[in-house]
């Protein structure tokens, strides 16, 4: 028998203390929140894109009466970006939500899907950094692997 340990370094850092551009990812994050259609769940997210040029792709989150018919703000994001820019890399992601008006305390985590779903543009262009947005802080994640380490990447 073998044991693996499994580890994620997430740097904690106030919103202040980000660097200039990565500021501006997570405001674009922010303001995505506001195009959010959440009448069900009343959980607003949005998600914003670096693409290795330097353009910033935004997306938010989308329900639907017909649950599961909806999609995530980090897909919504990572889908245009792959169809506007084919075979450009994405480099960062940001990702902020609210609900009650006011956005969360704490950063919060895209779900599995989502982790996929970016998993495999990272496994196809290189590492994508996480910049997850909360009131008190900011985590940084240096790729999505580190959200999803044990990542379905052979098809």
């Amino acid at each position: 028998m073998e044991i693996k340990k499994l580890e994620t370094d997430i740097k904690v850092y106030a919103y202040d203390e980000l660097q200039e551009e990565d500021r501006e990812l997570v405001d674009a994050a922010r303001e995505m929140t506001s195009t959010s259609y959440a009448p069900y769940s009343k959980f607003h997210v949005g998600a914003a894109i670096r693409m290795e040029d330097g353009t910033i792709v935004l997306g938010s989150n989308q329900e639907n009466a017909a649950y599961p018919s909806g999609t995530c703000a980090e897909r919504t994001a990572c889908y245009q970006a792959s169809a506007l820019y084919p075979g450009m890399p994405m480099r960062k992601i940001a990702v902020a939500a609210w609900t009650d008006g006011d956005f969360q305390d704490n950063p919060i985590s895209p779900c599995g899907a989502c982790r996929q779903a970016l998993a495999e543009y990272e496994a196809r262009y290189g590492r994508m950094e996480v910049l997850l947005y909360g009131r008190r802080c900011v985590y940084v994640l240096p790729s999505v692997s580190s959200l999803l380490p044990l990542t379905f990447t052979e098809f």
